[in-house]
């Protein structure tokens, strides 16, 4: 999902109207992709990225830009190290629902962002215009009954609505949700196949699973099933869900 995270991350950025300067956190930063995109063109921004795999830690430190500005290191969302009012603002980029107690998570990034700051995520719409999956998933689910189990459209949070009533649950303010839309473009077929066959993500993990009979027959579905051109290039609209909302400011007696 690395290249298609930092797509997502300039309508997000646009979204979440950050502060020019200070420090923010990127919750589950992942390869790095949106706190780079973050810090680029605010000169004066400190960011700092939690992910719980030493191993994308490690990659987004080693191709890091501006270790001086941007930070990266190992930690749990639902259990955050840093003092309260640490951040002027906390975001999150496509892991919200892989978190297993979100209200949790959210409570602690409320807590380290200071009073009136903005708290920030985004979500695959994965049951529906998140079309690379949703296309992967349909056709998965025409050959196997498992398939159709094993479906990210059951994804929480990735549905209109249900991002911005976690927000409320978790007594943020001005809370707002938009979609975000952008746009994919395979060079061919394989282009799309090859990343599945890694392994990684619900949709990685499955497409590993199968025999190779199975897999031929997924391959085969999605062929159909794909709008490729006579040149086997195409492109699918890709949307996800995203929210915002404020930390409240407490009242003075």
């Amino acid at each position: 999902m690395g290249r298609w995270s930092r797509l997502v991350a300039h309508p997000l950025m646009d979204f979440i109207n950050l502060p020019d300067e200070g420090q923010v956190l990127d919750v589950g930063s992942g390869t790095g992709s949106l706190s780079f995109a973050i810090a680029q063109p605010k000169a004066k921004l400190r960011v700092v990225g939690i992910d719980p795999s030493r191993e994308y830690v490690a990659y987004a430190n080693n191709r890091n830009p501006a270790p001086d500005r941007i930070s990266f290191e190992t930690g749990d969302a639902q259990r955050l190290r840093f003092a309260d009012a640490t951040f002027r603002s906390s975001f999150s980029l496509l892991v919200f629902n892989f978190i297993p107690d979100p209200l949790i998570a959210l409570k602690e990034m409320c807590r380290i962002t200071v009073p009136g700051g903005l708290i920030s995520a985004a979500v695959w719409d994965y049951g529906g215009e998140m079309r690379m999956l949703r296309i992967f998933w349909d056709a998965a689910s025409s050959i196997d009954d498992r398939g159709g189990k094993l479906d990210e459209c059951h994804m929480p949070l990735s549905r209109p609505g249900e991002l911005s009533q976690l927000w409320k649950q978790g007594g943020l303010k001005d809370v707002r949700e938009q979609p975000l839309n952008i746009e994919m473009r395979f060079e061919s077929f394989e282009d799309y196949w090859q990343p599945f066959l890694l392994g990684q993500g619900p949709a990685g993990a499955y497409a590993r699973s199968l025999d190779a009979g199975p897999l031929e027959r997924l391959s085969d579905e999605l062929k159909v099933r794909l709008p490729l051109s006579g040149e086997g290039s195409f492109v699918l609209p890709a949307r996800a869900w995203a929210v915002r909302g404020r930390v409240p400011v407490s009242e003075q007696p």
